[in-house]
């Protein structure tokens, strides 16, 4: 799917205070535009604008785009890792708790879709690997935490196929791609998304998992 973005339209420059609501502003008016106009299409006048501030107020909370980014980047993967964690704390078989991490994972990208392609749908290219590495690190923390109970599962001799490193890969990949194709081509008349989610997952979990 091709977003077009109409040229933003200027807000009314708003009164100083409320910083941490402005800073709320300037993140979700940013991933719009990242979106519809690419990374190297957006810029700091156009975020500035769209939430109705001028580019100097702006920088006054963000010191260059690529902090909005990685700001975007990290709230959302906290907000995954913090599922992960609850719900890996959960007392129950870990067939359960690799479900509902992954239920989470894809409601997650279905409630917030521009923030789910700005993050995981992105090469990330376009910024230096030493100011992503934070964000790669909590990405990588996320994902093990999600690979705890994939391990339990293999450490119990009930994998069909692979390591527990490939299966939670698959695991993801499979719900990812799912997500990914609801989110960016919204127009192919799909089946109910909660539907093709539990399909989704009872295909996955039998296919890798023995009773």
């Amino acid at each position: 799917m091709t977003v077009v973005l109409k040229k933003p339209h200027k807000s009314a420059r708003k009164p100083k205070g409320d910083g941490h609501l402005r800073r709320g502003e300037i993140l979700a008016a940013a991933e719009k535009i990242f979106i519809a106009e690419g990374y190297s299409g957006a810029t700091i006048r156009k975020i500035a604008d769209a939430v109705g501030v001028s580019s100097t107020a702006l920088y006054m909370h963000f010191r260059d785009k690529d902090q909005i980014l990685m700001e975007i980047s990290n709230d959302a993967i906290e907000r995954l890792l913090t599922l992960n964690i609850e719900i890996a704390g959960r007392p129950i078989d870990p067939v359960s708790r690799v479900r509902l991490m992954l239920e989470a994972y894809m409601q997650f990208a279905l409630d917030n879709p521009n923030t789910y392609q700005l993050v995981f749908c992105t090469t990330g290219d376009h910024i230096s690997q030493d100011k992503i590495a934070d964000t790669m690190a909590l990405g990588d923390r996320c994902f093990e935490k999600f690979s705890e109970p994939v391990h339990e599962i293999a450490a119990q001799g009930r994998l069909r196929s692979g390591s527990a490193v490939e299966a939670a890969e698959v695991l993801w990949s499979g719900c990812h791609g799912l997500v990914s194709l609801l989110i960016t081509k919204p127009s192919r008349n799909w089946s109910d998304p909660d539907h093709l989610m539990k399909v989704m997952l009872d295909g996955l979990l039998h296919g890798l998992v023995t009773d």
